[in-house]
């Protein structure tokens, strides 16, 4: 027997010691419900787990960046139909004005009525929104630019997100003026890195229309040229537009285009059916007005469908890698039950063991009596 030492009290103490310690990260466990805690639990686990989570709220915000870009397009979609339902009407006057049976003062009378309605389509472009930003005045459009500064009067009005980039685009034509003032087109040829497109080039109303075979289009306006011959390059970069994020990584985004919706646009600038040949001309000019408008609204329809698609595959990723970080992270809590009701049990045997070897020692004292 020792005295000054007693060892079955140490080895108790220490046995007892490891039991707490695994008894306090037990509770820990199971109050936080991780049974990641602390990087010394796992040091893999715990830096593929972080990494984890940081890329699920990144889809989390990507979903909802994907929820504000569907309501920005149903937004401009909605100003659109009340801009087609007035270009309808226009055309419904149009062809009123035409009749033979009116009057001049009938027909001004409608020229009114259209005064009002292109007045109303200039508003809603002008002031429809979404979070402060304008949607249909231009500054959501893909921009493009031509080289040579003595074409700057052809402007690139519009072209879809899947027209060709980076790709060498030269332009050549010539710009007259008939007897009637209206601009004639004449000579027009597109090349593409130096050879003649196979395009569908259509011109009208001093407008050039390219539309290649999978149906992505270029939309120039010669309005502005003054009569002549030009030969001019185009940047075609895909600057502009509305750039969505539905990613956690760079460049995994959208890209939403909304041309400018004006008069000029829309062939309906000078549109004047106060005499009959003016009146048959409005009617085509209706008429290009409906098929830009529709083909906008066309292209916004398919973005909501792409976000949407886009949406429910952000939940499905999501969804995916959470239960992959739940594997690693989260604690199975019946089997944590379990391995803290068997490390109790040993704590308290723990205790009782370490007082009974307190009590060795006293024995000793019996050796001195």
């Amino acid at each position: 027997m020792k005295v000054n030492s007693n060892i079955q009290a140490m080895v108790a103490g220490s046995v007892l010691r490891n039991n707490e310690a695994r008894q306090a990260n037990s509770t820990q466990k199971m109050s936080s419900g991780y049974k990641l805690n602390n990087a010394k639990d796992n040091p893999a686990g715990m830096a593929i787990s972080n990494r984890m989570r940081a890329q699920i709220q990144s889809l989390n915000r990507a979903n909802q960046n994907a929820s504000n870009a569907v309501n920005v397009i149903e937004t401009a979609e909605g100003a659109l139909s009340e801009i087609q339902e007035m270009i309808q009407r226009m055309s419904e006057l149009s062809v009123k004005a035409a009749n033979g049976t009116n009057t001049d003062e009938d027909r001004e009378a409608i020229q009114s009525e259209i005064n009002e309605l292109t007045k109303e389509i200039e508003r809603i472009a002008r002031d429809t929104e979404y979070n402060t930003q304008n949607l249909l005045g231009g500054e959501q459009q893909l921009k493009g630019y031509v080289t040579d500064p003595n074409a700057i009067g052809l402007n690139v009005v519009d072209y879809d997100p899947d027209f060709p980039l980076g790709k060498d685009y030269e332009i050549s034509l010539t710009k007259s003026t008939d007897a009637e003032g209206n601009t004639v087109l004449s000579g027009v040829e597109f090349k593409v890195d130096g050879a003649p497109t196979t395009a569908d080039i259509k011109l009208f109303e001093g407008k050039i229309s390219v539309v290649n075979a999978d149906g992505s289009k270029l939309i120039l306006n010669a309005d502005g040229l003054n009569n002549g011959s030009y030969s001019t390059g185009l940047e075609i970069k895909g600057v502009g537009g509305m750039k969505i994020q539905v990613g956690s990584a760079e460049g995994q985004e959208i890209h939403v285009a909304i041309p400018k919706i004006s008069l000029e646009n829309l062939s309906l600038s000078g549109i004047d059916v106060r005499t009959e040949a003016g009146a048959a001309k409005a009617l085509d000019q209706t008429k290009e007005a409906l098929s830009f408008v529709s083909s906008v609204r066309s292209r916004l329809g398919a973005y909501e469908n792409r976000f949407e698609t886009t949406i429910s595959n952000l939940d499905v990723a999501e969804e995916n890698l959470t239960k992959s970080y739940s594997t690693i992270k989260d604690v199975d809590m019946a089997e944590e039950m379990v391995e803290y009701t068997t490390i109790q049990v040993l704590v308290q045997a723990g205790t009782s063991m370490l007082s009974q070897a307190n009590e060795q020692p006293q024995q000793a004292l019996q050796l001195l009596q």
